[in-house]
């Protein structure tokens, strides 16, 4: 039962993380804007502002259909993952674990979601697999 349940959860997964970064990255665009999310990032101290806030959104949308997709995703994972640590540090670790508060607490579940995901695999419902790439080794080694 839990072999077969196994793709649908990481799918699941994958989906709900990938599109929590691809709605924060669209919003880096849409909602504040390039010249928004630079005057954010620079007032929170990020170095190189003017060309991290760009780079950022465009990982996190293109991060979030890589792991909605499942393609690439050690790559995307690791990126993502990367990311969140920059936006604990920048941003969230001087007001503490708590989410409500401004906290790092979701932006640590999201940096080990990324991982775990990225290096998981995507499962049998990913397009890895679809183009016959997959990455998946726990399948591999679980089935020999």
């Amino acid at each position: 039962m839990i072999d077969r349940a196994r793709p649908f959860a990481l799918l699941l997964a994958r989906i709900a993380i990938g599109a929590i970064f691809l709605v924060h990255g669209y919003q880096k665009f849409a909602d504040m804007g390039i010249a928004g999310t630079v005057k954010f990032f620079e007032s929170a101290g990020i170095p190189l502002a003017g060309l991290a806030a760009p780079a950022v959104a465009v990982l996190e949308v293109v991060g979030g259909l890589a792991l909605i997709l499942g393609v690439a995703l050690p790559i995307a994972g690791t990126l993502l993952a990367l990311n969140m640590i920059g936006a604990m540090v920048f941003v969230h670790a001087s007001n503490g674990f708590g989410a409500g508060e401004g906290g790092y607490e979701f932006v640590l579940a999201l940096a080990a979601a990324s991982l775990a995901v990225g290096f998981t695999g995507g499962g049998a419902l990913c397009l890895d697999r679809v183009l016959n790439r997959s990455r998946d080794t726990a399948t591999a080694t679980a089935t020999a």
